[in-house]
C-alpha cells in the first residue's frame, strides 16, 4: 500500500485484539483475513489490491469497505513464485456482500 502512495501506520497486536477490532469493524469470521486497515472511513480487510482501495475511495459507495477473505496465493503480499489463484475482492455492506473486483 505504501508503494501505491498510501500513508501506512502499521501496528502489531495480539490475536484477541485483532479479532475484536475486526468484529467491531463489521467483519464476520468468514470474511476475515490477517490484516485490517481503516482508510478514510472504510475498513479494508486482508490482501486487497491497492487499485481496489483506490477505486473504493474514488467511487465512495455506501459500504463498510472491502475484503479479500483468507490469504489467496498471488494476492498482494502472498506472492508464491508463479502460483496465482483467482480471487475476488468483496464489497462489505450491512446486508449481503457483492463482488467488487475479480482477479484472475
Amino acid at each position: 500500500m505504501e508503494r501505491a502512495g498510501f500513508v501506512v501506520d502499521a501496528r502489531n497486536g495480539d490475536q484477541d485484539a485483532l479479532y475484536a477490532f475486526t468484529a467491531q469493524s463489521g467483519i464476520t469470521p468468514e470474511l476475515s483475513s490477517c490484516h485490517t486497515a481503516l482508510i478514510d472511513g472504510y475498513v479494508v480487510e486482508g490482501h486487497v489490491p491497492a487499485g481496489d482501495a483506490e477505486r473504493l475511495l474514488t467511487e465512495r459507495p455506501d459500504a463498510l469497505g472491502l475484503t479479500v477473505p483468507g490469504m489467496p496465493p498471488g494476492s498482494p503480499g502472498m506472492e508464491m513464485g508463479n502460483q496465482r489463484d483467482a480471487f475476488d475482492t468483496l464489497l462489505l455492506r450491512d446486508g449481503p456482500t457483492e463482488i467488487f473486483e475479480r482477479h484472475a
